[in-house]
């Protein structure tokens, strides 16, 4: 399986991006597809997921209202609708896949996850 994530860069704040993860190797029906982040100098948090079965999603509190996660079946693409960016969102983005069912707590751990994208850089500027 790969993932490549794609549709990171420079940004104002207030300003918008759409970041996409197209999967590869193997179609998803069922699981979980999940974006991350990491700051320069932070550790890997989680940003938002979604399950594709039931389009279940799950976002972490400082970007809730402002992200949106979604999936094209047909594509096996998972797309991050990242509007009113912060200088504080400016991070290496990287999509993750796990292939079974979980949780919605599940969702959130970075160690649950079976496959992960080479990452996209999103810079948002004050």
């Amino acid at each position: 399986v790969q993932l490549q994530a794609s549709g990171g860069g420079l940004v104002q704040a207030g300003g918008s991006l759409r970041l996409s993860c197209a999967a590869s190797g193997r179609t998803f029906s069922s699981g979980v597809m999940g974006w991350f982040r990491q700051a320069l100098g932070e550790e890997r948090e989680f940003v938002a997921a979604i399950r594709w079965g039931d389009q279940i999603t799950s976002y972490a509190d400082s970007v809730k209202g402002r992200f949106a996660i979604s999936r094209d079946n047909a594509k096996n693409t998972v797309y991050l609708q990242m509007n009113s960016l912060k200088p504080e969102d400016t991070a290496v983005y990287y999509c993750a896949a796990r292939v079974q069912r979980i949780v919605i707590t599940g969702m959130q751990q970075a160690r649950q996850y079976d496959y992960w994208g080479q990452g996209t850089e999103v810079t948002v500027s004050s």
